[in-house]
């Protein structure tokens, strides 16, 4: 009897550790109608079809949301979409999972140069080169990403508060010949 509290407290805490390999499933146990729908969203992004694989790729989150695919294929929709910022956090979603994922760094990587975040995309390509041991497709993206540097900025149209002589104002409604 006075090993029964020390006793019932090991055995808590037993099944408190070994209860935490239940919780996370490999990618090898994801399941099959997310990995379905994930195949349609890839299907539709080679097609150009963002807005079917974005939601071929959010069913396929609905049906499984440990699919760290998905989230990576979301960032590259979101990419496609010149929406560096939610590519990112679709990024950082994969990473969640398994932050070693080398596709997940080197698409957030991409983002971030698109985004203008060159130094933090170093950072990235560092990680990549240390986790493939060498040269990979995925370090030699980033490192062409970041070669090529951000997209240059829009710019806006200019704005001048100097008004034309009387008679050379362009119109800005074509005249159609019928007043």
């Amino acid at each position: 009897m006075r090993f029964l509290p020390a006793a019932a407290a090991c055995s808590m805490g037993l099944l408190a550790v070994s209860s935490g390999s239940f919780g996370q499933k490999p990618d090898d146990q994801i399941n099959p109608t997310s990995l379905s729908f994930e195949k349609r969203g890839e299907a539709a992004l080679a097609a150009g079809n963002y807005a079917a694989a974005n939601d071929a790729l959010e069913t396929a989150l609905a049906a499984d949301p440990r699919n760290r695919a998905a989230f990576v294929m979301l960032g590259r929709v979101a990419q496609a979409q010149a929406l560096p910022g939610k590519a990112i956090a679709y990024y950082k979603d994969a990473l969640l999972l398994e932050p070693n994922d080398v596709g997940a760094l080197s698409g957030e990587g991409e983002a971030l140069v698109q985004r203008g975040a060159v130094d933090r995309a170093k950072e990235n390509l560092a990680r990549i080169k240390t986790l493939c041991k060498g040269d990979c497709p995925a370090s030699t993206t980033l490192a062409a990403a970041i070669a090529k540097g951000p997209p240059p900025l829009v710019q806006t149209a200019q704005v001048t508060d100097k008004v034309p002589p009387k008679g050379q104002e362009k119109s800005a409604v074509p005249n159609t010949g019928k007043n």
